[in-house]
């Protein structure tokens, strides 16, 4: 091996170190605060790091903004949090352009940037907004960016959100248009708490001490574990797989099994594609390793597709889960892909 080669393997190797290391500080800081939930806040770091948003689903008092406000104060990024509510108007969150009088007398228009102009976006009980100011987010999630008044602004990089919303309470909802939906790197399923966890919390909650997370990660710091887990590798038939996963959610693919042929309406979006194999990127430098194995496909299946899935009336009527569909749909690749693709 020549010196440079060396060089570079070793330079490799020291910016991995440095990847899990940062990983492993944010998770011990959100540990402080946030008791269990240790596949929520993992799957919400890989997000983080791949640079996509995250829908949080839970009842509420389970901790979902709580999380969110913890790794913000973990962070050294611009955070900003915003109370969906009926009567919220798009303006509220992208801004508006406002007229200003100078000291001598003459006026203008300025733009006063709304708090989606941050780093970390906190959408609290988004379905509880209009779909007109839902919509306010479509371009800041996909082009980040912001246009008002004919006049498009970049958002600053990093850009996430970061919403919340409830599965059970319907009354005076607005269910998220499928456009939005799809652009959410994970939907995070957040459950309800174990009788140990529910004992710590109540010891961290109700005693005199007040815990707040240190900021342990910049904002270059969050870019740069970005660019470093692009560069990791993937094997064309680990990507095979991924792509065939994607496939295996739409109906009228071969690839489905019965129960997606029964009873899904659409399947995932190539975004799917772009959620798997992005983690799975992330997941292998976090479990040290320079290459994308299947099983970070696998491990992020469920995150990545449950809400790319759109259920037909007859999936609706029986209350059928997308993560059971989305565990046959990986078990029947899985099996196919093990006879067409030698590993």
């Amino acid at each position: 091996m020549s010196e440079d080669a060396m060089q570079s393997q070793e330079e490799a190797q020291r910016q991995a170190a440095r990847f899990r290391q940062l990983i492993a500080d944010l998770k011990a800081e959100v540990g402080k605060v946030i008791v269990g939930m240790e596949t929520v806040v993992e799957n919400t770091l890989i997000a983080l790091v791949a640079g996509g948003h995250v829908l949080l689903e839970g009842v509420p008092g389970l901790g979902k903004t709580m999380l969110v406000r913890t790794l913000a104060d973990a962070l050294d990024l611009k955070f900003a949090r915003i109370q969906f509510t009926p009567d919220l108007m798009p303006a509220d969150i992208t801004g508006t352009t406002v007229l200003w009088e100078k000291p001598s007398g003459e006026r203008e228009f300025r733009f006063e940037p709304g708090p989606i102009f941050a780093n970390v976006v906190l959408a609290d009980e988004i379905n509880r907004a209009t779909p007109k100011t839902q919509s306010a987010l479509l371009e800041a999630m996909q082009e980040h960016s912001v246009t008002v008044a004919g006049t498009s602004r970049l958002l600053e990089e990093p850009f996430l959100v970061f919403a919340t919303q409830n599965p059970i309470e319907m009354e005076g909802t607005y269910p998220l248009p499928e456009a939005q939906v799809d652009r959410f790197l994970f939907k995070v399923k957040v459950d309800y708490p174990s009788l140990t966890e529910l004992h710590e919390i109540m010891d961290r909650t109700t005693g005199h001490e007040s815990l707040q997370a240190r900021k342990v990660a910049s904002r270059e710091d969050i870019l740069g574990l970005g660019a470093l887990a692009r560069q990791v590798p993937v094997a064309d038939h680990v990507q095979d797989f991924a792509l065939r996963l994607v496939l295996a959610t739409h109906p009228d693919k071969e690839q489905a099994p019965e129960s997606v042929r029964q009873f899904v309406r659409y399947g995932a979006s190539p975004r799917a594609g772009q959620a798997l194999i992005l983690s799975g990127k992330v997941r292998a430098l976090i479990q040290e390793r320079f290459n994308v194995a299947v099983e970070d496909i696998k491990a992020s299946a469920a995150p990545s597709l449950r809400h790319r899935m759109v259920l037909n009336f007859e999936g609706l009527a029986e209350e059928v889960d997308p993560d059971d569909l989305i565990a046959e749909a990986t078990a029947n690749v899985e099996r196919k892909f093990e006879q067409d693709v030698p590993v």
